[in-house]
């Protein structure tokens, strides 16, 4: 990986694009909200800055798992968990920081501990009352999980549905573990009534909008990353693996150790997210490991574009958008129509909606070269 790789993954022109559009958007949406008066037609409110935030979190997880499954071929239907538990890390240092604020007024333990008579905080909650501390968790204990659950996966070859299948076992067991109150997160109301991040209150304008520009900072740098792997030798590597994992494995690559690092890797991206969105929505609980929040997410990745990466962010938020939009209209079929739309793009737009703006651009350009060669 040559620092040459990096300098074109950052200034090639879709790169440039996305860039622009995201950060351009983002600090329109930002200047609108704070400088414009309420009364302002022009005004954007703090409930649509909050929903942008919560979108490009989205955004990020589907990045995450674009890398995985469209580079790599790892159709993995778990990455919900990793959301979560990046989620969950942050909730616990938002909880820390509530203090004797709470309704008990309980300056060590969390509301929810005290209801159910705990005397003293577990040992893995101390530490979350560091902000740094918690940073590292939201990368690390997703991180671990995968590089795990990959090694035992991978040395195994474990491949296709069959990993899927895995993949989704996994999330939904630590859903039922985290349903649990024994366990120490909160049972099934998970972690809420947050104040606070690093002593800005998070029902602030200010604090509303830094969420939103660290998101899309967030969300930008994992796309350079992710860019940036997949045109070096190690992403077309990995593609290989992707395309014909017994030939690369053949030639003497040791195909199970790139797959690992990647999936690891998404791991880490989707955990970032989950940290991001935890204090924009104000709550995180069980219900993130649901198996169909990480089907869902399948489902943006393919509408926008699997192997894109762009794509996989497109999805993310014109499904997200429409979700908001339909559940508001007609909340009892907005699952019937997530089903038909992911149905309609597996028949008629298998490369999602990134692959037909392809097509149709390519189209376009071979009348006009067509006309261009034409003898006069």
């Amino acid at each position: 990986m040559r620092h040459s790789d990096f300098k074109t993954a950052l200034t090639d022109h879709a790169a440039k694009l996305f860039l622009g559009v995201l950060f351009g958007a983002v600090i329109i949406v930002a200047l609108l909200n704070l400088l414009v008066p309420a009364d302002s037609a022009l005004h954007v409110s703090s409930y649509t800055v909050t929903l942008l935030g919560k979108y490009l979190c989205y955004a990020l997880l589907a990045l995450a798992l674009d890398l995985v499954w469209g580079y790599c071929g790892i159709l993995s239907l778990g990455h919900g968990a990793f959301f979560a538990l990046g989620g969950y890390a942050m909730g616990m240092y938002l909880m820390r920081q509530i203090g004797d604020r709470g309704v008990y007024g309980n300056p060590e333990l969390p509301d929810f501990m005290v209801f159910l008579n705990w005397d003293q905080l577990p040992w893995y909650w101390h530490g979350f009352d560091h902000f740094g501390f918690a940073l590292l968790m939201v990368g690390l204990v997703p991180g671990v999980l995968a590089f795990v659950f990959g090694w035992l996966a991978f040395r195994s070859r474990v491949t296709g549905v069959y990993l899927s299948i895995i993949t989704q076992a996994l999330t939904y067991a630590l859903m039922l573990a985290f349903f649990r109150n024994e366990l120490g997160f909160g049972g099934n109301n998970g972690l809420t009534d947050f104040k606070d991040l690093l002593g800005f209150s998070l029902q602030a304008d200010g604090t509303r909008v830094a969420l939103l520009l660290a998101s899309a900072l967030a969300l930008g740098g994992a796309f350079v990353l992710c860019r940036w792997i997949t045109g070096t030798r190690l992403g077309r590597t990995v593609m290989a693996v992707r395309d014909a994992e017994s030939r690369a494995r053949f030639l003497g690559y040791r195909t199970e150790h790139y797959k690992l690092w990647v999936f690891t890797l998404s791991a880490v991206l989707a955990g970032i997210a989950g940290a991001l969105y935890v204090p924009q929505v104000g709550i995180i609980n069980p219900g993130e490991f649901s198996p169909l929040n990480s089907i869902e997410l399948v489902v943006w990745v393919a509408v926008g574009g699997r192997a894109t990466l762009y794509g996989a962010v497109i999805g993310a938020i014109l499904v997200n958008y429409a979700k908001t939009v339909f559940t508001g209209v007609m909340p009892e079929a907005w699952l019937f129509a997530l089903g038909g739309l992911f149905v309609a793009v597996t028949v008629f737009l298998p490369q999602g909606l990134v692959g037909l703006a392809r097509n149709l651009a390519r189209k376009k350009k071979q009348p006009d070269q067509e006309a261009h060669h034409e003898p006069a």
